[in-house]
């Protein structure tokens, strides 16, 4: 008996992750980003015997990071999507639904995260 219930709920998995994905990489920037609005306050300070807690490359380090661990978590979960879809029974899958939408969402969010992290970088 097909039951497409098993494919629309790997579907709704997929997109979960591929929202992990987004907020990691969003958390990333900002992280990246903070540096720079700590060398903006570095350098408007006139009292310069307090030292800033980190060294600015420091969060953009670790924004780029975070950046490129979204991206992985998307491929990730796009491979896994694919691989599951492709276990499954015929009769399981819609007859009128694209399968490999969901996938190609994932890939193109993270060749923009991928841009992101060399934008970052620069």
């Amino acid at each position: 008996m097909a039951d497409p219930r098993v494919f629309f709920a790997a579907e709704r998995t997929l997109l979960a992750w591929i929202r992990t994905g987004l907020t990691i990489m969003g958390f990333g920037f900002v992280v990246a980003r903070f540096g720079l609005f700590l060398r903006v306050i570095a350098a408007q300070r006139t009292d310069s015997a307090t030292p800033v807690a980190a060294p600015p490359h420091v969060s953009n380090a670790v924004g780029i990071a975070l950046v490129v661990l979204g991206v992985a978590t998307m491929l990730v979960a796009a491979g896994q999507h694919r691989a599951f879809v492709a276990a499954l029974p015929p009769a399981d899958l819609p007859p009128s639904h694209h399968r490999g939408f969901p996938v190609l969402v994932a890939l193109g969010l993270a060749v923009l995260g991928l841009i992101l992290a060399v934008y970052l970088a620069l």
